[in-house]
């Protein structure tokens, strides 16, 4: 005989706070109105199993979160170009090329060090066939976290 047992809700029956990464729970399999049912509780809210219980067990939330799905990578590489334009916005463009690169949408071909001192990212774009020359704009500490942030509200 085959049952069918929904997921875990990854959020508390009793308060309906959600778990967070690495925070044990405990679940509880019921049978209710003829099905079964599985409830989840927080380590603060359990109190045990009910007396119906049909089994009971401990767990933890996985500790990584759920993999974050990015834009397209021409959605992306739009807004790269974008970007080429707006000088105020070349440590963002850096930082999306870092990004590019990671995906295999660009290929790092080398760095050239400028006689005044900046340096280059020279890639490659093989779905594009073409090189470009990338300033190397590393962002300043405190505006690391504004770049991801704007990063993750446009490309997600």
């Amino acid at each position: 005989m085959e049952y069918e047992i929904q997921h875990g809700g990854r959020k508390c029956s009793k308060t309906g706070r959600e778990f967070s990464p690495g925070e044990t729970y405990y679940s509880v399999l019921v049978f209710e109105q003829g099905q079964w049912k599985r409830y989840d509780y927080a380590a603060e809210a359990w109190q045990g199993p009910p007396p119906d219980a049909f089994g009971w067990w401990k767990s933890q939330v996985p500790q990584t979160a759920a993999r974050k799905h990015w834009a397209p990578n021409d959605v992306m590489l739009d807004f790269w170009d974008q970007l080429a334009d707006e000088p105020d916005k070349q440590d963002i463009r850096y930082v999306l090329t870092l990004l590019l690169i990671r995906r295999r949408v660009f290929r790092l071909e080398s760095e050239q060090r400028l006689a005044d001192g900046r340096e280059l990212l020279v890639v490659y774009c093989p779905r594009r066939e073409v090189v470009y020359q990338v300033p190397a704009v590393v962002p300043e500490q405190a505006r690391i976290r504004q770049i991801q942030e704007e990063l993750t509200a446009l490309l997600k």
